[in-house]
């Protein structure tokens, strides 16, 4: 009788063993999927690069401008999933005050694409500051041979999204792009711009 009662002590050691060895694989599984997921799948904020700033028409008179406002930008997507993202929008603003805005429809970018936009707007009559030391000028904005006053914009976009990774997690990124815009207050071209 003593050949059962032994039997039964190994068969519990072996039972044992196999659940540490299964415990085992599956937390080295567990390891291996995560650096997985942050190193290959970790989300990444979209890359914003404006490609062209234009203004088909530029008026000043009576120290204010008005004009139309065009600026070409290129989103990529580096992630390995669809990045989706919501509506946004474009805004110019002089001397800190908001002078014109355009909205960006949501839409999706594919893994790894890059989706290229155009927003156009007018831009409504403002009042023009005073030439002063803060206005730049071509020269100090970069390099330039063009002299004359200027008139510096600056145009804000913010792209917010989401990003679903293996189809189960969501997360939520953005990316921002600010560019200053020196134009020529004299015809309206386009002097530099620095983003």
């Amino acid at each position: 009788m003593a050949k059962p009662h032994d039997r039964r002590r190994s068969s519990g050691r072996t039972n044992l063993a196999s659940c540490a060895v299964a415990t085992v694989f599956l937390l080295i599984l567990l390891v291996v999927l995560l650096v997985v997921y942050f190193t290959v799948f970790k989300p990444k904020d979209p890359k914003i690069s404006v490609n062209a700033v234009q203004l088909p028409s530029f008026a000043v008179s009576n120290n204010t401008a008005n004009f139309s406002f065009s600026q070409y930008v290129a989103v990529r997507n580096p992630n390995r999933a669809a990045f989706s993202h919501y509506n946004n929008v474009i805004q110019l603003f002089y001397y800190g005050n908001r002078i014109g805005y355009t909205f960006v429809p949501a839409g999706e970018i594919e893994s790894g694409r890059t989706k290229r936009m155009l927003a156009t707007f007018s831009v409504q009559s403002f009042p023009l500051a005073a030439a002063s030391s803060s206005q730049i000028s071509a020269a100090q904005f970069q390099n330039s041979d063009r002299s004359g006053s200027t008139v510096e914009i600056e145009s804000k976009l913010e792209m917010a999204g989401r990003v679903r990774v293996l189809g189960l997690f969501t997360h939520r990124i953005a990316a921002k792009c600010n560019c200053r815009i020196a134009i020529s207050s004299s015809d309206g071209s386009i002097v530099a711009v620095r983003c």
